[in-house]
């Protein structure tokens, strides 16, 4: 076991991703700040969970702790794929964007969690003073013995209908199942989904179903920016998605009521039979209403290249 004392929070702890990012140059070999009694590193923790351990966190911390923990990170040399992981133990409170992509794992948390959180969902807990948290992947493709608490778990349909604010919600899911959630959600909702059917009662933040690699995904409301960005294959069903929709898709399809601001190499498609019974299927859209939708897939023109320019605006151009 990790024991880890801080004296004041610290970002980004038990991050398999280290904090990624195109521009970062985060060390995952530094030691992590504001330790007593302990010089431990960033890798030190994720890999003490990688194999199975404990890491107790003696303090607050701040944001995005167990950042796609459980996930084999391919950005880093990994498969993609989702591995076992160990458990988190923070006597304290806990910063926001906790758990996003978690897909394995435990969490047990002593104080406050700060929304938006992640891909987890509250247990029973089997520890006294402790709230637990279970990834909502590993919850419903592993089959945890878990008691959910204030939602509804039936079988392999789960309803979240507690109001909190979540993001990457079924993240890297690979099994058929079906999530409902009533209310809104943070970014990232059906992240690197490669089964299963996630719907949205209402509006979902940015990069929905962004690297969507299968399954459904359908938001009754709104989209964020970058709506199916990087998607391989599936389907993003939406009322409707603000800028950059699309962007860099190799597959799949985005069926929107709202005429959308597409982002190459996203194309204007055809309608087809399977589109229009998806539409009636989760949207109850008859003939005259699916046929009003528009539908959105991958062009083979050439790949694509997003610019910053120097207003801080985006474009995208053509790589010849």
């Amino acid at each position: 076991m990790i024991l880890l004392e801080l004296e004041k929070p610290v970002d980004k702890l038990c991050d398999y991703t280290y904090g990624f990012c195109w521009s970062s140059n985060f060390d995952r070999d530094s030691i992590i700040p504001h330790q007593k009694d302990s010089s431990y590193t960033y890798r030190d923790v994720v890999e003490a969970l990688k194999a199975g351990e404990t890491v107790h966190v003696k303090g607050d911390t701040g944001e995005q702790l167990a950042h796609s923990m459980g996930a084999s990170i391919e950005h880093l040399g990994g498969s993609g794929d989702i591995e076992d992981a160990g458990t988190i133990i923070v006597d304290g409170n806990v910063g926001t964007e906790a758990a996003m992509g978690m897909v394995s794992g435990t969490l047990y948390i002593s104080g406050k969690v700060a929304e938006p959180m992640g891909n987890v969902i509250e247990v029973k807990s089997d520890r006294e003073g402790y709230r637990k948290f279970v990834s909502i992947t590993d919850l419903l493709c592993n089959n945890r013995k878990e008691t959910v608490i204030s939602n509804q778990l039936e079988g392999k349909t789960l309803i979240l209908s507690d109001n909190v604010n979540r993001g990457t919600i079924a993240a890297r899911c690979n099994c058929d199942v079906e999530i409902r959630v009533k209310g809104d959600v943070y970014n990232g909702c059906g992240l690197l989904m490669r089964k299963g059917i996630l719907i949205i009662e209402k509006n979902a933040g940015m990069n929905t179903a962004a690297h969507l690699d299968g399954g459904t995904v359908v938001v009754k409301g709104k989209c964020g920016e970058f709506a199916g960005a990087f998607m391989k294959n599936g389907y993003l069903l939406a009322e409707e998605v603000k800028g950059y929709a699309g962007a860099d898709m190799k597959g799949g399809v985005i069926l929107t009521h709202k005429k959308a601001n597409i982002s190459p190499p996203a194309k204007k498609g055809k309608l087809d039979k399977q589109d229009i019974n998806l539409l009636k299927k989760y949207l109850g859209a008859g003939m005259f209403a699916s046929v009003q939708y528009n539908k959105y897939e991958a062009s083979d023109e050439g790949k694509y290249i997003t610019i910053k320019m120097r207003d801080g605006s985006f474009v995208r151009r053509k790589v010849e």
